[in-house]
């Protein structure tokens, strides 16, 4: 299951936005992956997220696989959406 996003979070998806990201994707059992462009991490690895230098309004899109990716996919992007793209 997949889903596209836009990060407006000032920061984009940096430092503490990235770490607490990490931190709710790390709550699911399946498999969760950013991808950025041409680029695909695994969204339970802060280095990887980091890696993808998301700023702000930049399209992700969030791949969930495992027995709970309905759940984490939904879980996610509420979680983007309420938490990360609310920052100021």
């Amino acid at each position: 299951m997949k889903k596209d996003l836009l990060i407006t979070n000032e920061t984009g998806l940096h430092a503490r936005p990235a770490s607490t990201f990490v931190n709710a994707a790390g709550k699911y059992e399946s498999d969760v992956e950013i991808i950025f462009g041409e680029k695909t991490v695994n969204a339970k690895s802060i280095m990887g997220l980091m890696s993808l230098g998301i700023s702000q309004d930049s399209k992700i899109t969030i791949k969930t696989k495992g027995e709970d990716e309905e759940e984490a996919l939904k879980g996610l992007v509420s979680f983007v959406e309420e938490n990360i793209n609310k920052e100021h």
